[in-house]
């Protein structure tokens, strides 16, 4: 690892040290029910149970990505501090809650983040009452997406900039709905399209995961994200795909305990991913591998022997290489767009852009 991307990654470490305290204070103020700003209800002990389970998910790790894009998207613009970047960081990581706990729901994953996800700690508490395990999910994931709005709208920004990053979220959330939808369409289809693939990504994830943060750190430090648009959303689509191709890639070939849950969540799933896409190509004329693979694919608890098997198939046929190799291909695109931002950015800002990519296609979680 080079000294730049050494550097690049403490100060992303920086950052998220620094939020995870700030994180945590913002939503022990929305529970306190004595100088809560939520007005609690005087009876029922649902809302604070919902609650309790967003803020629980919420500060139990991740890579905080969103949140070192969004201040060092800032930084492209200036080097003094900058208010407003805490309410845009726990709005957008609010908004990461709800799409988790949602996208937890509709896999019917029981773990995420190395514990039990939303929705199966509903159905542990409501064991005979699934319909209202479900409710509760889905009510809890719409508290955190208000909670995210809230955030912005309630903070010290001026009023004009707070209702433009406002919009910024709630355009992310819209997107990451449309691209959920498109995300159960796609397993509809055998084996979709690279392109079709690359729409999912974007719609649901990169737009709200990079390109937000992007948009939200330009606006915070009262620069104009308008006309940097396009350069804007091609580092974003670039690096997104990167980012999704390298997830898809540790679903098969990463550390469970890395990663904080199972792997072949998405196989498992039937998910046509990135990666079952390869698979489905890879073993489209051999009948045994193919049979290899629907020992798995789509089968909720499958046999760890068959992923086992699964894994060395994939393997032998090159795919773990090939999918790193394109998962490359993209975050140098990333890097590359990234460079050219130094004609009208601070270097040093730059520079982190510039090297991020290459952690993106590294990393172990």
């Amino acid at each position: 690892m080079n000294d730049v991307l050494t550097a690049a990654l403490r100060r992303a470490a920086d950052h998220q040290h620094r939020f995870e305290a700030r994180f945590a204070a913002h939503l022990d103020a929305l529970a306190d029910p004595a100088a809560g700003p939520l007005e609690p209800p005087p009876h029922g002990r649902f809302p604070a149970r919902a609650l309790a389970l967003v803020r629980e998910l919420s500060l139990r790790g991740g890579k905080r990505l969103r949140v070192a894009l969004l201040h060092e998207a800032a930084a492209l613009a200036t080097d003094r501090p900058v208010p407003g970047l805490d309410a845009a960081a726990i709005g957008i990581e609010l908004l990461h809650t709800h799409g988790l706990i949602h996208d937890d729901l509709i896999d019917d994953a029981p773990v995420r983040r190395g514990g039990p996800s939303t929705y199966h700690a509903y159905r542990q508490e409501f064991p005979d009452r699934p319909d209202t395990a479900l409710a509760l999910t889905v009510l809890a994931g719409d508290l955190a997406a208000f909670l995210a709005v809230r955030a912005l709208l309630s903070g010290d920004l001026p009023p004009e900039r707070a209702l433009a990053m406002a919009t910024v979220v709630t355009d992310a959330a819209a997107a990451a709905v449309n691209g959920q939808l498109l995300d159960l369409e796609r397993d509809f289809h055998p084996a979709s399209e690279t392109g079709f693939l690359h729409t999912v990504t974007e719609y649901k994830s990169t737009r709200y995961s990079i390109l937000a943060p992007l948009r939200l750190g330009l606006l915070a430090a009262g620069a104009d994200p308008a006309p940097h648009d396009a350069e804007l959303r091609a580092y974003a689509t670039a690096l997104g795909i990167a980012n999704q191709i390298h997830d898809d890639w540790l679903d098969l070939f990463g550390d469970p305990a890395a990663l904080g849950k199972p792997l072949g969540t998405d196989i498992r799933a039937g998910r046509r991913s990135y990666l079952v896409r390869a698979l489905l190509a890879a073993t489209a004329d051999d009948a045994p591998a193919r049979a290899t693979l629907h020992a798995v694919l789509g089968v909720p608890h499958p046999d760890e022997d068959a992923l086992a098997e699964l894994r060395d198939l994939a393997r032998a046929r090159g795919l773990d290489r090939t999918l790193y190799d394109e998962a490359a291909r993209h975050a140098h695109r990333a890097a590359t767009l990234a460079t050219a931002w130094q004609r009208h950015w601070r270097p040093d800002a730059v520079a982190f852009f510039t090297h991020l990519p290459a952690w993106s296609v590294t990393r172990d979680h």
